[in-house]
């Protein structure tokens, strides 16, 4: 090879020395870049990538905070806040890991096609429901070791005495807010104020550092009902077993204190329980003692007698000749079951005369007997303040025919709710005074202090009243079913046909009884009414006296009410003896 050839092409040891220093070159200057920005990153832009970070997971959550307890008046608990959980997830996150889902799924006894739809259509949220209030132990069970699956707590409503006292309570929805009874009414008081905290999460959502509370959680106020829930049992128990025994349509019973207004039972029947209320008739959840109205038939003729004794155009020397049964009123029959002839007015509520009961409110007014209805609360709401309570039926006496005058007399043309009847007798036992209802429980000293009662009737008036309701608990009249050995018992019977659109039926009735205790010194009183009773009797003396009867000898015997009728219980208890 000459000098020419070999000047041509250079020695390939020396390319390939050069080449690999390149290389080598290249491999330094990227190390010290990567060098170079890890020390910025570490020294000058710490900081800055450090708070972005911690933003990243950094979370605001909410602090849950438990609904205020709701007890009866001696603290036992009607409504209470039990802690669950609820399941959650961050769509992006499960839907990456199918089987997990698949099993979660399962587990929760959902319907996966369902939930796979629900969450792709949230693909874009970082927080879904799958299933709310769960017992913490099988919500542990399903999100354990699951990427992406979450439990937030919160509190469930309980009620421990289910359908006895429903109807007072109510209930709340998922979301703890109130939808029925004392849980509606007083919502803003029984809620919780949910509060919110700062923390760190790490990528599986796990809380791994509390950085600072946003916002105090509040639990709510408990409230405290005026019922007792020893009677409240007796009652529902002795008022589910007329409703069977009388194959009754409905039923309903008010137990008064009468001293405070506190409503100290009340109970109705169909009922339901708030802690399964899936598939259920929206009918059952209606408080009938409040919201159900119905003609009072004869429980309403003391109010006539009442009212015109009131104005001085009766007295109890007064006779009223009922004979021969029936009169006419505009060409209209008003009858008695038999002819009682001439009967002093006494005698008109102990036999329960329609004829005498009608006589006495023609005496009257119209405006007259109108105005006294209604100061005895009948066409007026009870003052509970109860969501769908109904004030009755009194139509002005302007409207008033001769006829609507007569029937008024005997409780047909009105209509009233088993509370407001209870209220009106209650007037009675309390001297003619007005009481103001409640389902709160009251503080003695704000109970004299603020209860403003005006006299709707006179003191003379009611006391009279209470002598004469008392014949008709007695042997001769309609309520014996309603005497209690030991007691004097005063009170009121009444049956009334159903009304329709096409007129009265025939045989369809209301069974009512009212009746206050001790008669002596009255601290109860308590109205029953059983609707469309078909078996065993329908008349209130038979029907709805023999509830009042079990439940307010009860109540007596509780509540360490002594008896006012000493010799007639010796003289029982010596018949007793004698028969044994």
């Amino acid at each position: 090879m000459n000098k020419t050839q070999q000047s041509l092409n250079p020695d390939p040891i020396r390319f390939y020395a050069l080449r690999h220093y390149f290389v080598i070159f290249v491999l330094m200057g990227l190390l010290s870049a990567l060098i170079g920005r890890a020390l910025y990153i570490q020294i000058v832009d710490k900081d800055f990538l450090s708070y972005q970070g911690v933003q990243r997971q950094i979370r605001t959550i909410e602090t849950p905070a438990y609904r205020g307890t709701i007890t009866d008046r001696y603290g036992t608990p009607l409504a209470i806040s039990t802690p669950v959980d609820s399941v959650w997830v961050n769509p992006a996150e499960i839907l990456r890991n199918l089987s997990a889902l698949k099993q979660v799924v399962k587990k929760l006894k959902l319907d996966y096609p369902e939930t796979i739809s629900m969450l792709k259509q949230k693909a874009d949220k970082e927080f879904v429901y799958l299933k709310r209030q769960l017992e913490p132990e099988l919500a542990i069970q399903v999100a354990e070791g699951v990427d992406g699956v979450y439990l937030q707590r919160e509190y469930h409503r309980y009620y421990p005495a289910g359908e006895v006292v429903s109807h007072i309570v109510g209930y709340t929805d998922i979301d703890d807010r109130g939808q029925e009874g004392l849980e509606l009414v007083y919502q803003d008081w029984l809620k919780a104020q949910p509060g919110q905290r700062r923390v760190i999460r790490n990528r599986k959502g796990a809380v791994v550092e509390e950085i600072a509370q946003v916002k105090p959680a509040r639990s709510g106020n408990d409230l405290t009902s005026s019922i007792d829930m020893r009677l409240q049992y007796i009652a529902y128990r002795s008022l589910v077993r007329a409703i069977n025994y009388h194959a009754a349509k409905s039923g309903s019973a008010v137990l008064l204190d009468v001293r405070t207004g506190e409503i100290l039972a009340m109970v109705n029947q169909p009922s339901y329980n708030p802690n399964q209320r899936k598939n259920q008739n929206p009918a059952q959840r209606r408080n009938r003692a409040l919201t159900d109205v119905f003609e009072p038939g004869s429980a309403i003729k003391p109010f006539t007698l009442a009212a015109a004794i009131d104005r001085g155009l009766f007295d109890n020397e007064s006779r009223i000749d009922t004979a021969p049964g029936w009169f006419m009123v505009k060409g209209h029959p008003i009858k008695d079951i038999r002819n009682y002839g001439e009967l002093d007015l006494a005698g008109v509520l102990r036999k329960s005369s329609n004829v005498g009961a009608s006589r006495i409110a023609l005496s009257m007014r119209p405006k007259d007997l109108w105005q006294s209805f209604k100061n005895y609360g009948f066409g007026e709401p009870s003052g509970v303040s109860f969501p769908a309570e109904s004030a009755g039926y009194l139509s002005h006496y302007s409207d008033w025919q001769t006829l609507d005058h007569a029937t008024m007399g005997f409780g047909y043309g009105l209509s009233v709710s088993i509370t407001q009847l209870a209220r009106a007798y209650a007037v009675i036992a309390n001297g003619g005074q007005e009481i103001e209802l409640s389902l709160i429980k009251k503080e003695p000293q704000k109970v004299i202090e603020n209860q403003i009662m005006r006299h709707v009737m006179k003191p003379s008036t009611a006391a009279l009243m209470m002598e004469m309701l008392e014949q008709v608990v007695g042997s001769s009249g309609t309520a014996t079913r309603a005497a209690i050995p030991g007691y004097r018992i005063a009170g009121k019977t009444g049956t009334a046909k159903k009304s329709t659109d096409g007129g009265y039926q025939q045989d369809n009735y209301i069974a009512v009884f009212a009746g206050i205790a001790p008669a002596s010194n009255p601290r109860l009183v308590m109205a029953v009414m059983i609707d469309e009773p078909t078996q065993n009797g329908y008349y209130g003396g038979k029907v709805a006296a023999p509830v009042f009867q079990e439940v307010m000898s009860n109540a007596l015997r509780i509540l360490d009410i002594a008896p006012d009728d000493l010799p007639a219980l010796q003289a029982g208890i010596a018949d007793k003896e004698q028969g044994a």
